[in-house]
């Protein structure tokens, strides 16, 4: 499986308790990779599967140890290195588990169509493709081209709607077209980012052969059937998201029912949220 977008440096932060304004708050801090398509990659990495990632990252120390990183676990990084720096994302997630999430995507934002090479494609059978590289150019140009590619060779389309701000600000109708023109096998989103689109619930399957909804510890729907996630303490939900489609992809392929490839997912996405941080240990 390939995904093709983000690869930063996630700067997490867990308080023990509230946080005091302007005051001390003893916290659990975690400093690792991060970015939706890399997670999503790391942890198809970690099933087992194989994972390609196709990433701008800065020229710099970070952008080299985070591919140096992912490749230390599995994971095939086709890097295209960059003079602007590394992105970087602060996730602060608060006692109940919710999180605020500061972002400066830095390089990958500037990935371009003639960055890509054909052979990054070959024998691809699942393009996982976030909004994040869908929202704004030139790497919106760069992840349509990359879809292209896959699906010349008959390859499948997976894209998750990453988030309902960012679907705001790239405006729901609009993103409800490409959905429409690009027809995924599979679309993942939360409640809010398909409230955003416009589009009733029961009209995502106009948009995608599969329309997976995810609703957190509450685990997914799938055509309307409700999947239940195990009963788990979760600390940080960061990544779980891109752990439960790195699951129910690989289930996918394999050619599983929709329940059985939901009930790997959530599980597989109760697990990540139990850890901080967004990878796999």
């Amino acid at each position: 499986m390939l995904s093709i977008g983000d690869l930063v440096v996630d700067v997490t932060i867990v308080p023990e308790g509230p946080l005091r304004v302007d005051d001390d708050n003893p916290s659990r801090i975690r400093i690792g990779g991060g970015g939706q398509a890399a997670n999503f990659c790391a942890w198809t990495a970690s099933m087992g599967e194989p994972a390609r990632l196709i990433t701008r990252v800065g020229d710099d120390d970070n952008g080299h140890r985070l591919v140096a990183e992912l490749r230390a676990i599995g994971v095939e990084v086709r890097p295209v290195y960059a003079p602007e720096p590394t992105g970087v994302i602060a996730v602060l997630v608060d006692p109940a588990g919710k999180r605020t999430m500061a972002t400066q995507r830095g390089a990958s934002t500037g990935l371009r169509p003639e960055d890509l090479r054909e052979e990054w494609f070959q024998d691809v059978r699942l393009i996982h493709v976030p909004a994040y590289s869908l929202f704004v150019e030139p790497i919106a140009s760069a992840a349509k081209a990359a879809i292209e590619l896959v699906r010349r060779e008959g390859g499948v389309l997976s894209i998750d709607l990453s988030s309902a701000a960012g679907l705001k600000e790239y405006g729901g109708a609009r993103m409800a077209g490409e959905l429409s023109r690009l027809r995924p096998d599979l679309l993942f989103a939360t409640q809010p980012e398909a409230e955003a689109l416009g589009v009733p619930m029961g009209d995502l399957e106009h948009l995608a052969k599969v329309p997976v909804i995810k609703l957190g510890a509450a685990g997914c729907s799938v055509f309307g059937d409700v999947v239940p996630a195990p009963r788990t303490k979760g600390i940080d939900p960061t990544g779980a998201g891109d752990a439960f489609a790195a699951s129910f992809c690989a289930s996918y392929l394999t050619g599983a029912p929709h329940i059985k490839a939901a009930r790997k997912a959530v599980e597989m996405a109760s697990h990540a949220a139990a850890k901080v941080g967004a990878r796999p240990k």
